[in-house]
């Protein structure tokens, strides 16, 4: 008869049998430690409760305000286009924004009174639908001398309405004419080019473009200063002349663009010189343009050949 020996600290250890579990093999238990350790992970990235951890959301971005201007106080059409003056036309055409603004003059007398702006404006819609034959007036606004702004072609004041005053470049500009003719030594009304400030920042602002800086508009045709599909780079308060051979809007209403373009871009709340105009509204001698121009012509044969 064999007699079993206990095991004694000093005898051998008897050899354990490995515990077995239904199910598992011997790979899955040998595994146990490892997959401790990877459920250990888990719940500490997810939290002792085993809920996912919120994330913190990101920190928005912080845009730039834009820089608007109050709309000024525009005259509607109602107020100068009667029923006799008023001409059948086509619906107004758009662009997506207005990113230029081109002042004019109009080359009619200067010493009127302000309160017959109307008939001007009126007579002046006459001309172009008229003789001229076109579909409307071509000015987006008229400035009188007392400073009055009054809405010219139709399709909306704060709308970018596609005009017909600057050959080349009537896409996604406005057209501003200053009742008057402003030749070298006229006088300039300062309630005029203050108008003329108001207007060009506040439409200016709706696409948040600096005055005082420049605009890349592609000419639509050769007869601007510019061939047809060439990019200009144009000043976004530009006169007439910076992209048509004329002498439109006059030496001295030219020679006061370097101010308006400050007082715009201080009505959009813009502080310093940022652009390439100077801040002062003594005359300015005219800036050269990309290429050389074409000859000069008079104001109406200019405005014989604007067109869109």
């Amino acid at each position: 008869m064999r007699v079993l020996r206990r095991a004694s600290g000093g005898g051998r250890t008897r050899r354990r049998r490995p515990v077995r579990i239904s199910g598992a093999g011997p790979f899955l238990l040998g595994c146990l430690p490892v997959l401790a350790a990877v459920l250990a992970l888990l719940l500490s990235a997810c939290g002792g409760d085993g809920t996912r951890p919120r994330r913190t959301p990101p920190e928005p971005t912080a845009r730039p305000a834009p820089h608007t201007a109050p709309e000024p106080r525009v005259v509607p059409r109602s107020a100068w286009l009667d029923d006799f003056t008023r001409h059948a036309q086509p619906p107004p055409r758009y662009d997506d924004k207005v990113v230029a603004v081109f002042v004019h003059h109009t080359d009619t007398p200067n010493g009127y009174d302000c309160a017959d702006t109307p008939r001007i404006v009126r007579d002046l819609y006459s001309g172009q639908t008229g003789g001229r034959q076109w579909d409307d007036l071509g000015y987006n606004f008229l400035v009188d001398r007392c400073g009055t702004v009054y809405e010219g072609r139709a399709g909306g004041v704060d709308r970018p309405v596609t005009g017909a005053h600057t050959q080349g470049f009537n896409h996604r500009t406005t057209g501003v004419a200053a009742i008057g003719t402003f030749t070298a030594g006229a006088e300039v009304p300062r309630a005029m080019t203050d108008a003329i400030a108001a207007l060009a920042a506040w439409k200016l602002g709706l696409a948040d473009v600096d005055p005082r800086g420049v605009a890349r508009l592609v000419s639509s045709n050769d007869l601007s200063l510019y061939p047809a599909g060439h990019e200009a780079v144009l000043p976004a308060l530009a006169g007439h002349q910076d992209g048509y051979a004329t002498t439109c809007p006059g030496a001295a209403l030219m020679a006061r663009l370097p101010a308006v373009r400050e007082a715009a871009a201080g009505l959009q709340g813009r502080r310093g010189p940022t652009g390439p105009a100077p801040s002062t509204g003594t005359p300015q001698p005219a800036r050269r343009v990309l290429r050389a121009p074409a000859p000069t012509v008079s104001d109406i044969e200019a405005d014989r050949r604007w067109g869109t």
